[in-house]
């Protein structure tokens, strides 16, 4: 028990100081001409931001504000994430309870199955439409919808439409795909990074991939298989850690700065069961890589 309120301790005051990082002073840019310091400051535990001169551009009333790219800011009013820019306009209205900066410039906003992605301007990247959105190597971003995967690169080119059972990459130069239960490696032939083209049908004939198709050895003897209790329990239980971890990010540690306060005022504990039963149902119900996606493809196999 030490231990883990340790680990607990060590997550919350790193997070808190990348958060105290992130409130320095930044330079934006106006029309390519002119250079303003836009400053954030306090007022009881709430931010505001002002200038240089003192000329105060948005009032102290946001629990968070987070820099993306040299423009903006993530913005937490009351229990909603939005971004703002430099003159304290919205980009994007605060309505999401949870989001993600990445690379410094673009940033993830979603709440079930409305994930986008958005670059510093409140521009979209990536349609909000998707039930997770994780990056790849090579520029490209893991999308999932209707608990199908698909791949999309940087500037929001669909390269893999959502028709796939799973995708991951276990190394940068090659990706796993499963298509219908049936497993496929692609693999740069270089050792490169993997960078998906566009012309994807056409990849068997390109000289800079090597296509695998996997047989995968499921250990399923010939006739049909039965599903003991035992196994099913144990494929069920296997989802207690995945939904247990979800659950702690989504009500904690994604809170940044707030998670300590959160932590202690013991807020989260009423919530924790019905959002623990969320993210169990969902990584069960998961009929491609679920728990139980192994025994279902190799009965579907037989039954061919």
């Amino acid at each position: 028990m030490r231990i883990i309120l340790f680990i607990i301790s060590f997550c919350i005051l790193i997070q808190t100081a990348v958060f105290a990082n992130e409130v320095a002073n930044v330079d934006y840019t106006k029309n390519n001409n002119s250079t303003t310091t836009v400053n954030v400051y306090s007022e009881k535990g709430k931010f505001g931001l002002k200038k240089d001169n003192g000329e105060i551009v948005t009032k102290p009333i946001y629990k968070k504000l987070i820099k993306v790219g040299n423009t903006s800011w993530i913005v937490l009013y009351r229990t909603k994430y939005g971004l703002i820019d430099a003159n304290g306009d919205f980009l994007i209205l605060p309505k999401y309870r949870n989001v993600d900066r990445i690379r410094g410039k673009y940033v993830k906003f979603g709440n079930d199955n409305d994930y986008g992605l958005y670059d510093e301007y409140g521009n979209t990247i990536i349609q909000p439409e998707y039930s997770s959105i994780d990056m790849l190597y090579g520029n490209m971003f893991l999308t999932c919808k209707n608990y199908r995967y698909g791949v999309v690169d940087i500037d929001g080119n669909t390269i893999l439409e959502n028709e796939f059972d799973d995708i991951y990459m276990p190394k940068s130069n090659v990706m796993m795909v499963q298509y219908q239960g049936n497993w496929c490696s692609i693999e740069t032939v270089s050792g490169k990074e993997v960078t998906l083209p566009f012309d994807i049908n056409d990849m068997s004939r390109n000289k800079d991939f090597k296509i695998t198709n996997l047989v995968v050895n499921t250990g399923v003897a010939s006739g049909y298989s039965v599903v003991t209790l035992t196994d099913y329990v144990l494929k069920l239980l296997s989802s207690i850690s995945p939904a247990y971890e979800a659950t702690i990010d989504e009500l904690m540690f994604s809170q940044g700065a707030e998670t300590i306060s959160i932590f202690m005022r013991l807020s989260w504990i009423p919530k924790f069961p019905f959002v623990y039963v969320k993210h169990y149902y969902k990584i069960v119900r998961c009929p491609n890589n679920g728990p139980l996606a192994n025994t279902r493809n190799s009965l579907k196999k037989q039954l061919r």
